[in-house]
């Protein structure tokens, strides 16, 4: 079963000798079996190094810390073909244990990572980081004009109404300035988590910038939007953070509007949502306006 593995997979001992080497092993490294088995795995076998060029054998091994521990790890590394290039694979590690649960060794599984499946991951992040904001974890404004302009489109097309809440951190300024830009950057991701952990699994809540979020909510007219917007603000408001030694916590001021015959753009429905949280700022914050 092992030797039918496509990943390839060997087994140490407690000293880290080699006590078995599968087909793929030898197909991926070079190294035939009756080569290794028997010798330690940093004899000039495989040499796992990081991304940074640091020896693992020697300090770092996560097979060695498995044993240790019998913690499962995985990670991504290189190691050393037997014609002397580098080869980045992604590797898992498991303790080998006898029937009574000691620990007599550890496996390691590995895969090679290719070219392709490198350029594919290292584009699928940089699209992930263009439409994350990258402080909160939430979609950015990129993201959130793209959702806008879909949900425009298709109530223009077919009717379906959709809603936008626009959300302000009340006096934010005023609570950086007092507790310092660290402490400002933990509330904005409190609050980010707050907003996108109470709203329903198809709704969008994004960052449009500083302290604003905005939320897109499909199949919401006012009398719905009103409700979503009273659940977040009193969500935000029972939240806080511990920071030397105090209970710290903001309000929101939320302003809401659906689509409606008049609006020519998505752009315009964000507006009149922002020009309602002007409306609940100027009325005392800490209040949902919709209108």
């Amino acid at each position: 079963m092992l030797d039918a593995l496509k990943e390839g997979a060997y087994f140490v001992d407690r000293e880290r000798r080699i006590t078995y080497w599968n087909k793929a092993a030898e197909r991926l490294t070079g190294f035939r079996s009756e080569e290794v088995v028997g010798h330690r795995c940093s004899e000039n076998i495989l040499v796992h190094v990081d991304c940074q060029g640091k020896n693992l054998c020697k300090a770092g091994c996560p097979l060695l810390a498995t044993m240790e521990d019998t913690l499962t790890r995985e990670a991504e590394v290189f190691f050393h073909h037997r014609r002397g290039h580098r080869v980045p694979v992604s590797v898992r590690t498991t303790p080998l244990e006898d029937d009574e649960g000691n620990v007599v060794g550890g496996i390691e599984l590995f895969a090679e990572i290719s070219p392709e499946e490198n350029l594919r991951e290292r584009m699928a992040e940089l699209e992930r980081r263009s439409l994350l904001d990258l402080l909160t974890g939430v979609p950015n404004r990129r993201y959130l004009d793209s959702e806008l302009a879909a949900l425009f489109a298709l109530w223009q097309k077919s009717g379906v109404p959709f809603g936008v809440l626009f959300f302000d951190i009340d006096h934010f300024k005023g609570f950086n300035d007092t507790h310092g830009h660290d402490i400002g950057d933990r509330v904005l991701e409190t609050t980010a988590k707050t907003l996108v952990s109470a709203v329903r699994s198809f709704d969008v809540i994004g960052r449009w910038g500083g302290e604003e979020f905005v939320g897109l909510f499909p199949n919401a007219e006012r009398e719905t939007l009103a409700s979503i917007g009273e659940r977040l603000r009193s969500a935000v408001e029972a939240t806080w953070i511990e920071a030397d030694g105090q209970r710290l916590s903001v309000t929101v001021s939320i302003g809401g509007a659906s689509a409606a015959k008049e609006d020519l753009s998505a752009a315009a429905v964000v507006k009149r949502a922002d020009t309602m949280m002007y409306r609940s700022k100027q009325e005392g914050r800490n209040r949902v306006t919709v209108g």
